[in-house]
């Protein structure tokens, strides 16, 4: 890690806390993207991060042009190096509660007892992959238990791929597996039988369909070799699509009475988010959200993109509050000279 990425700030105790224009509160790809966007508008930006990014079990981040396969934890580097370069200030710790101050900002109180004060927030705390409960399948998540195509398929293509069905958009999940792979085998688990028309469609595709619960992973020498199933079959895969529950870390937002709603695809609740305009808005005046804690399915460039947006954002509704500020102040100083 470079000197300028290990640079760390102080967080105050409470009582003296110092004032940022902006907290923002996460420092993954979201995160440090629009802190970077912030602290080259000249903006002072604290990162408070826990050091807990969801993609860390993964070898590298995908279909992120130039970053290419780069391990998650050198693009953070990078990140943070970029951030602190401009001027940029980053704590590690984890954020335990948000409020409301009267003069419109808000106090940042982290786990240990100290606490910072923003005038705007930006909130890019991510999600969390609720798992199905089968023994093994969460240690072996981001290795040969993977979820997106986008992210992992290139990685497994050729290889004999099962497909957990996990709710209604199983057949859709398989037939996207099935473009890097011609051995797919969808595996019912605890969903309903498929009807007519989705038997038809996914053996149009060669891909085979199987009853039974799944119990437990297959792995020999540290490597998943199939699924065991509860009537004792033993199915051979070499990796295992899941589609988890997709539920954002939203617990800071609650103290500002932000809470998060579910998100329905195809009928069916995938996950939990924030709700926000597409700048990463939200309901709440000077706060803001950006990557998967809105967006559920946004990858890494997808999410660093939308920190950008939402840096941006904040940057114009500080301007607009300073300028708002300095018209007000010209005009009482035009009234108390008689001008």
């Amino acid at each position: 890690m470079t000197a300028e990425a290990e640079q760390t700030v102080t967080v105050t105790p409470a009582g003296r806390e110092r004032r940022y224009e902006v907290v923002v509160v996460g420092g993954g790809a979201a995160g440090l993207s629009g802190a970077l966007t912030l602290a080259r508008a000249r903006r002072s930006v604290l990162v408070i991060d826990a050091g807990r990014p969801r993609n860390a079990p993964a070898a590298g981040v995908h279909t992120y042009l130039t970053r290419e396969g780069m391990p998650p934890a050198r693009l953070l580097e990078a990140g943070r190096a970029e951030v602190t370069g401009y001027g940029g200030e980053i704590a590690t710790g984890t954020v335990a509660t948000v409020g409301c101050l009267d003069d419109g900002g808000f106090r940042v109180a982290l786990e240990d007892g100290s606490a910072v004060v923003a005038d705007r927030l930006l909130v890019t705390t991510g999600l969390l992959d609720e798992l199905p409960e089968i023994p093994g399948l969460a240690g072996r998540w981001g290795r040969e238990v993977v979820h997106c195509p986008y992210c992992h398929g290139w990685e497994v293509r050729d290889q004999a791929i099962g497909v957990l069905a996990t709710g209604p958009l199983a057949v859709h999940q398989a037939l996207l597996w099935r473009q890097l792979s011609k051995d797919v085998t969808l595996l019912l688990h605890t969903t309903p039988e498929l009807g007519a028309d989705d038997l038809e469609r996914l053996e149009a595709r060669d891909i085979t369909v199987v009853d039974g619960e799944v119990t437990a992973l297959e792995v020999t020498d540290d490597r998943l070799t199939g699924v065991a199933l509860a009537d004792g079959r033993v199915i051979p895969c070499q990796a295992l699509a899941v589609a988890p529950r997709l539920t954002a870390r939203a617990g800071v937002l609650t103290g500002l009475g932000l809470e998060a709603v579910d998100l329905e695809m195809g009928g069916h609740v995938i996950g939990t988010r924030i709700d926000a305009d597409p700048s990463g808005a939200t309901r709440v005046p000077g706060v803001w959200v950006a990557g998967n804690v809105t967006t559920l399915n946004e990858q890494v460039i997808g999410a660093a993109a939308a920190g950008v947006r939402a840096g941006a954002a904040i940057n114009a509704d500080l301007i607009a509050e300073e300028t708002r500020l300095a018209v007000a102040a010209r005009r009482a100083l035009s009234g108390a000279d008689g001008t």
